[in-house]
C-alpha cells in the first residue's frame, strides 16, 4: 500500500520526501566511484528476458515480444540481472557492477516494491569472504554520503562503521530457536521434514500438515531469528543448507551446507551473496526441481535459460551478491516505508498512471 493517501506528486508531499531522494543520488554517486577506483567496470543488463530466473517463490512479470515475422514468443522482465552477469563472466570480465532495475510479482510490503533497484556486483576468481568485506565497506560509504551515524529502521539501530557479526544458519537457529538445524540434513543433502517440524513445535512455532522441510525452515528463519539480526551492528547469516542456495556451490568441508550468506542490518534483509555454481548439469538440477515446486504451489512455471546453462560451462570461479540499494537508502535516513526513497513509486491499482 501507499505510505500516503496523498499522490507523491503533491508539492507538499515532494517537498517532504525530496531531501531522502536527494541522499539516495549521493549514496549511488559514492557507490559507484567506490566500484571504479577499485577497477570494477559497470554493465548495463538487458530487462527483458527469456527466464526472470528459477527460484520457487520468485515471480516475473510477464510481456510478449514480436519478431519481424509477427511471430509471438513469451518475455519477462528480469527478476535480477544474475543471468546477464554470469554470462558477462563467461565472456571474460573479472569485476562488474550493475544498478539494475528489476521487477518482481507478488510483491509490496513496506520492504518490498513491484519495481526496484539492485545493485549487483562479480568478483571473477575471488571467494565469497571478499564480498562480505565489500558489504562493510558500502554500508559505511553509503551512511558517510547520507549524512548519518546509524542506520535506522523503526526504532532498531545498528553501526554501520562496526564490523558486521558473522553467523552461521546452525548457530543461529540454536540461538534464537533452541533447534539443532544441520540434524534434519544428511551429507546427501536429504531433509528430515519430521524431525524439524517436531523441533519446530517444540520451539512453539506453527506447523502445517503440508509445510515442507524448506517451508518450516522459512517460517522459522523470518519468526525467531530474522527480527534480532542487525542490531548494534550489521549481521552476516552464513552456510545456508543447500537446499536454500539454488545457485550458490557447496562449502568445501561440508556438503550440508552452500557458499551463501546473507546481510541484515536493522533486522532487515538487505543481500544476498553466492560463491557461484558454475556445474551446469547440478544447476539444471536445482532449477527443475525448483520449478516442480513452484508448479505443484502456484500451478505455473519458468523456462530455463538455455544460453545461461551453456555459458554457466565457461564461466570461471567467482562470488557474486545481490543489494537492495532501495532497502540501504532507506536505512541510511531513517525512512519508514521503501515508497519514501522512490523518485516515482508504482501507482496503486485502481489510482491511474505512476
Amino acid at each position: 500500500m501507499s505510505s500516503s493517501p496523498t499522490p507523491f506528486w503533491r508539492p507538499d508531499v515532494h517537498a517532504d520526501r525530496r531531501p531522502a531522494l536527494l541522499a539516495r543520488g549521493r549514496i549511488k554517486a559514492a557507490l559507484r566511484r567506490w566500484f571504479e577506483v577499485r577497477d570494477f567496470t559497470e554493465v548495463e543488463a538487458a530487462i527483458l528476458q527469456r527466464s526472470p530466473g528459477n527460484e520457487t517463490h520468485l515471480h516475473g512479470f510477464g510481456t510478449t515480444l514480436i519478431d519481424n515475422a509477427a511471430e509471438l514468443h513469451p518475455y519477462y522482465l528480469h527478476t535480477s540481472p544474475e543471468f546477464a552477469a554470469k554470462k558477462l563472466l563467461a565472456a571474460g570480465e573479472t569485476r562488474i557492477f550493475d544498478f539494475a532495475r528489476v521487477f518482481r510479482n507478488r510483491e509490496r510490503t513496506a520492504l518490498h516494491h513491484p519495481e526496484f533497484t539492485m545493485l549487483e556486483w562479480y568478483r571473477a576468481g575471488e571467494d565469497y569472504d571478499a564480498l562480505m568485506q565489500d558489504c562493510a565497506a558500502l554500508m559505511a560509504e553509503a551512511a558517510r554520503a547520507a549524512g548519518a551515524a546509524a542506520l535506522r529502521w523503526r526504532d532498531i539501530e545498528a553501526d554501520p562503521f562496526a564490523e558486521p557479526e558473522r553467523l552461521t544458519l546452525q548457530e543461529a537457529f540454536k540461538r534464537h530457536a533452541g533447534i539443532d538445524l544441520l540434524r534434519t540434513v544428511t551429507a546427501d543433502q536429504e531433509l528430515d521434514r519430521g524431525g524439524l517440524a517436531a523441533d519446530a513445535i517444540e520451539a512453539g512455532i506453527r506447523v502445517a500438515e503440508d509445510d515442507t522441510w524448506s517451508d518450516i525452515f522459512s517460517r522459522v528463519l523470518s519468526e525467531r531469528i530474522e527480527p534480532y539480526l542487525g542490531r548494534g551492528r550489521a549481521t552476516i547469516l552464513c552456510e545456508y543448507p543447500i537446499s536454500e542456495a539454488a545457485l550458490a556451490r557447496p562449502k568445501p568441508g561440508d556438503p550440508r551446507v552452500a557458499e551463501r550468506f546473507e546481510l541484515y542490518a536493522c533486522g532487515v534483509e538487505l543481500a544476498n551473496a553466492f560463491g557461484e555454481l558454475t556445474d551446469p548439469a547440478e544447476q539444471r538440477r536445482r532449477f527443475e526441481a525448483d520449478m516442480d515446486e513452484k508448479e505443484r504451489i502456484y500451478g505455473e512455471r519458468y523456462p530455463v535459460d538455455e544460453d545461461f546453462l551453456e555459458a554457466l560451462a565457461l564461466m570461471p570461479a567467482a562470488s557474486g551478491i545481490a543489494l537492495g540499494f532501495d532497502r540501504l537508502v532507506m536505512l541510511c535516513v531513517g525512512a519508514r516505508r521503501i515508497e519514501d526513497v522512490l523518485w516515482t513509486p508504482v501507482a496503486e491499482p485502481g489510482r491511474g498512471g505512476a
